[in-house]
């Protein structure tokens, strides 16, 4: 099995991902790393929580899940950003990640 990227974790059956988020982007899209973490650009703002719901709402998309799978566990005032995912079926192909075992 290779070696998974440092921002992918297992915890149980829930993946938590920690990433480094760019509000105001002319896109949502994932961005490669950025040192150990997963660079996320997200078109909204960073003001009352706007980027947040939007950060939500676009990896909910992209796990084929609902938004209520996806937690802001750590972060929520900074770019660097702890999520949690509630038992993924499926794992975005931008994310270049092989899971061959949990």
């Amino acid at each position: 099995m290779a070696e998974l990227p440092a921002f992918f974790r297992w915890h149980g059956g829930n993946l938590v991902l920690l990433c480094h988020i760019q509000p105001g982007a002319s896109a949502n899209e994932f961005a490669g790393q950025h040192g150990d973490r997963l660079k996320i650009r997200i078109r909204s703002v960073a003001t009352d929580g706007k980027a947040n719901a939007c950060l939500i709402a676009f990896i909910a998309k992209e796990f084929g899940l609902s938004k209520q799978a996806v937690e802001l566990t750590a972060g929520a005032q900074s770019r660097q950003k702890t999520l949690k995912i509630s038992a993924p079926v499926n794992i975005p192909s931008a994310l270049n990640i092989v899971i061959t075992a949990q």
